[in-house]
């Protein structure tokens, strides 16, 4: 009967749950509305520097991005930042504030700028028209300075633009003193902390149309989120609590760190699968598991190593996906068919799945597959629409009903669960329990805050050892590095999916995923990142700022405060069909058409990874895909093309012109001469090396040319590099024989064959 009491409050704890939400949104919105009010900048009037007179734009520094318009103050013409004159990259308003300033004390000049007399080993961009006996707001280089951008322009640049190299400190102490104050000025300025806390670009501009979006964003995501989450901890071989505990945490922290409105953190199908395969369902290396990934994320997002992501190309993360799609898929078939299938890989599963396929449990059979068709069709509901196409056009009642089909297909998930529970509850008896597998009780309330378990007794370990910290951390392998890199590629999928050409900060997402990791450790959490199904309905919710992430986490803990209880009776047959009809559309099999038109060699590493991580575990296989990329980089690198081309001079001689598309380096010249000697040896004519594409060599590439250089003059052939690059020629001419001959204008090669007295020959001799 406890069951049955605890049902009958589910009325009375949805509607608590309504009301809060509501409060929350309301009070969010007022808050909102009242900083936005109190706190609105003036409104710039006017140009907002006084400058030097100047008669046209030419007499203006570059450096200042000002112009030469006339000053509404004293309608002179002065060079100035104003509606007149927009400025770049924002300097004239924000940093150059007040350069060149008449002055008489500091008090009159702006932070980061002092009253003096001009100096030209001082200042940039001095003025000619103004006196030296006046004084002037001007850069001080031995001054501090706020801006990052500010200490670039004063820290030494002539007027026409140039950089001018500071003068050497007089000692190791102070140039090290020199160097920490140029790095505190770079790192703890506004241009950093808006990047690193993008909350603060945001936050100041939140107007009350947004909070209601994101209200009604967060509680899509939210009811998507809830039962993923405990799906997706069956995915880690965790009991479905952990699910729960992985799914808040991230979402307060994205907040304050997300650099993407669109992206949700939380449980996500593929990090979780990677997650089993390193901790083997074991709760205590999962959470050590999410701290230990998260310092490793954090450090590659404070270090700038976002772009490592750029080497998992397309057709290898497309491979891996596919293939974790179809492992996660197999993985269900288990909670489908009510049996046990436990195995690390792709085949490994289906090989235990047919070993146990006898004991399949037609109930479970049966709500899954039923499952699967209803969460199919309701998947479609989400974009029907009724009435006429454009949305101006449809009436009130149409759009109604628009958005109820909308809600339904999008909350499909949620509904589905609770229709299943509460069946579940009706068919469960004290004596037969319920017809198929149910999820069972759950651990009511939020995780106890604790550090991450840094051991294993022998009573929390398979094989009944104890393990250290160290056999842990050495049990986890590989997967300490590239479920980084998945969970990063994840996010960076969403963001790129829904930002329509926006640039995406792959560091900051890195930082963002990572400190969230860090704090889910605490709270028993595995690793998390974003997922591309919630992300897809945040966007459709009309999501406008990652505040929206606040609601979703928000529904999170009042699920685990108040309605866990009601969760036991949930089936696991529906848990596993929420997780099917969710990865099915996760195998990208309409991108092999176009890569086989495009490029047929792209399709070695996408099956490569593909095969690779069905038959090993997915560190192995993503790992083998990265190298089979790598291989194809190396071997381009090492084949440069060499395009030949017969030409003749203006008096009529003829001479072969070979131009390399790319740099000659150590791979790749020694393949450039044989192809030079083979064609140069069939023609027996003058050979011209087009070096204008060559922008980089080595000492390798010169101790070739000098062989080539050596091997034409046996042949007594000529050969000749034109418009190659000053440093590069340096670099030979230190290494090739004295015919080394190098030049620039086309019309210097028939003085080059006339000085070398050339005459044209027959082929063959």
């Amino acid at each position: 009967m406890q069951p049955l009491k605890r049902f009958t409050q589910c009325g009375s704890l949805t509607m608590l749950f309504g009301v809060f939400i509501i409060l929350f949104g309301v009070s969010s919105t007022a808050l909102t509305t009242f900083g936005k009010t109190n706190n609105q900048p003036p409104p710039t009037q006017g140009p907002i520097i006084k400058g030097r007179e100047c008669n046209n734009h030419d007499d203006c520094s570059a450096i200042d991005r000002t112009s030469c318009v006339k000053d509404t103050n004293d309608y002179k013409m002065r060079c100035l930042c104003g509606d007149d004159s927009p400025p770049m990259n924002g300097l004239c308003k924000d940093v150059l504030k007040g350069l060149r300033h008449k002055c008489n004390s500091n008090n009159d000049c702006e932070d980061g700028m002092v009253c003096q007399f001009e100096n030209n080993n001082r200042t940039i961009g001095v003025s000619k028209f103004m006196s030296s006996k006046t004084k002037l707001c001007l850069c001080d280089n031995d001054n501090g300075y706020v801006e990052d951008i500010l200490h670039d322009i004063c820290s030494g640049v002539t007027e026409d633009g140039r950089k001018v190299n500071p003068q050497p400190a007089g000692s190791i102490a102070e140039s090290t003193v020199r160097c920490l104050k140029d790095c505190q000025r770079r790192i703890f300025n506004r241009k950093t902390l808006h990047k690193r806390l993008p909350i603060l670009s945001w936050l100041p501009g939140y107007k009350s149309e947004d909070a209601i979006c994101d209200l009604v964003a967060g509680i899509s995501v939210g009811l998507t989120v809830i039962p993923q989450a405990l799906a997706y901890a069956g995915i880690a071989g965790l009991p479905v609590a952990y699910g729960l505990y992985s799914s808040f945490v991230g979402c307060f922290v994205y907040v304050f760190l997300g650099s993407c409105k669109d992206v949700p953190l939380g449980p996500s199908a593929i990090v979780a699968l990677m997650t089993y395969q390193v901790a083997k369902g074991s709760w205590q290396k999962s959470a050590l598991l999410s701290l230990l990934c998260g310092i490793v994320e954090l450090l590659m997002g404070a270090f700038g190593l976002g772009f490592l992501i750029d080497f998992v190309s397309g057709p290898v993360a497309s491979g891996f996906t596919s293939a974790v799609s179809l492992i996660i898929l197999t993985s269900q078939i288990q909670s489908v068919l009510g049996i046990t299938a436990n195995g690390n890989t792709f085949v490994e599963i289906w090989r235990q799945v047919f070993a146990n396929i006898r004991e399949a449990r037609a109930a479970d059979t049966v709500l899954g597959l039923t499952c699967i068709v209803v969460l199919l069709i309701m998947r479609t509901l989400s974009t029907c629409r009724i009435g006429p196409e454009q949305d101006e056009e449809r009436s009130c009642g149409q759009r109604v009903v628009n958005k109820v089909i909308w809600i339904i297909g999008t909350a499909r998930n949620a509904i589905l669960v609770i229709v299943c529970c509460i069946m579940g509850f009706l068919l469960h008896s004290e004596e037969h329990g319920a017809p198929f597998r149910i999820v069972g009780s759950i651990p009511s309330g939020l995780p106890s805050v604790q550090w991450p378990p840094t051991s294993l007794s022998a009573n929390e370990t398979i094989d009944g050892n104890s393990e250290s910290f160290l056999d842990m951390v050495h049990s986890m392998g590989s997967g300490l590095i590239v479920i980084p890199l998945i969970s990063l590629m994840e996010s960076i999928a969403i963001a790129k999916a829904f930002a329509y050409g926006k640039p995406i900060d792959a560091s900051q997402e890195l930082i963002a995923i990572g400190t969230a990791n860090i704090l889910n450790s605490f709270v028993q959490g595995f690793p998390g990142t974003g997922a591309l199904s919630r992300g897809a309905v945040n966007n459709a919710s009309g999501v406008r700022t990652p505040l929206s992430n606040i609601y979703s986490g928000s529904l999170v803990i009042i699920a685990l405060l108040y309605l866990t209880p009601y969760f036991y009776f949930i089936p696991k047959p529906t848990l596993a069909a929420i997780i099917i009809a969710a990865v099915v559309f996760m195998v990208e099999i309409k991108v092999i058409k176009p890569m086989w038109r495009a490029k047929k060699s792209d399709l070695v590493p996408g099956l490569g990874t593909f095969v690779a991580c069905l038959v090993l575990p997915l560190e192995c296989g993503i790992l083998i895909g990265i190298g089979i990329n790598v291989v194809f980089i190396l071997y381009n690198a090492a084949r440069p093309k060499l395009s030949m081309e017969l030409l003749l001079t203006e008096s009529g001689i003829e001479y072969m012109m070979i131009t390399p598309d790319r740099c000659l380096i150590f791979p790749s010249v020694e393949y450039a001469r044989n192809l030079v000697n083979k064609h140069s040896q069939r023609q027996n004519v003058p050979v011209v090396v087009d070096a204008s594409h060559v922008y980089g060599a080595d000492f390798t590439t010169a101790t070739v040319i000098d062989s080539l250089i050596k091997d034409f003059d046996q042949r007594q052939q000529l050969l000749f590099f034109y418009n190659l690059k000053p440093s590069i020629c340096a670099l030979f001419k230190q290494v090739s024989a004295a015919n080394f001959v190098v030049y620039y204008q086309e019309q210097q090669l028939e003085d080059l064959l006339k000085e070398h007295q050339y005459h044209k020959k027959p082929i063959g001799s």
